[in-house]
């Protein structure tokens, strides 16, 4: 049972009820890596996708992690490598 206070209070912020409360996690570099994983899916075997750095939105350091934070949720073994211009990225065998 809650707390009756005696001193009246002001919220700082809007209260919401806990069940409508988002539960997944939406991060900066969901689109991305959801794209990334979609074209790793339809590879060929001996394939890989070169991604261009210009296109992604954060470092490729960033991306990569997050992309690894993924692969590992979903245990799905995935490969990258990268040079000065492109991040490639394929499943291991």
């Amino acid at each position: 049972m809650p707390k009756k206070r005696t001193n009246p209070h002001k919220p700082t912020f809007e209260a919401m009820r806990q069940v409508d409360v988002p539960q997944s996690r939406n991060g900066k570099h969901r689109k991305i890596v959801s794209a990334i994983l979609a074209d790793v899916d339809e590879l060929a075997p001996g394939d890989a996708i070169k991604i261009p750095f210009r296109s992604l939105e954060d470092t490729k350091e960033n991306v990569r992690a997050a992309l690894s934070r993924e692969t590992k949720k979903r245990k799905l073994p995935i490969a990258t490598a990268a040079d000065a211009e492109y991040l490639y990225v394929w499943l291991k065998e």
